[in-house]
């Protein structure tokens, strides 16, 4: 199994087709601001995830600017995921192009 890293423009049409987005940046920094409909992935609820979460459904995995995510992405891709995805650039570019599609709080 092998993750692909696109680009926002690319992840919207796979977002709207009931994509789960993990965001796998720090607590703090996830509860300031987040994509919309996003889950925190932490090290303390990865496992209870990957045994949740339909693995047939594609996975975007973001960070801060889209560098750490490649490595979670691959991780969730060897534990089963078929469809998973890094997102380019982060939450700082999805949060520049993209405000109004941000939430706050947990």
């Amino acid at each position: 199994m092998t993750f692909h890293c696109i680009d926002i423009s690319d992840a919207l049409p796979i977002m709207e087709n009931n994509a789960t987005i993990v965001d796998i940046r720090d607590l703090t920094s996830f509860h300031n601001s987040h994509i919309t409909n996003a889950i925190s992935l932490t090290n303390d609820n990865v496992q209870d995830f990957i045994d949740r979460a339909a693995k047939d459904q594609p996975v975007i995995v973001c960070c801060y600017h889209g560098n750490s995510s490649k490595g979670a992405a691959e991780y969730l891709a060897s534990q089963g995921f078929k469809e998973v995805y890094s997102l380019n650039g982060g939450f700082s570019q999805w949060s520049a192009m993209f405000p109004e599609q941000c939430e706050t709080g947990s």
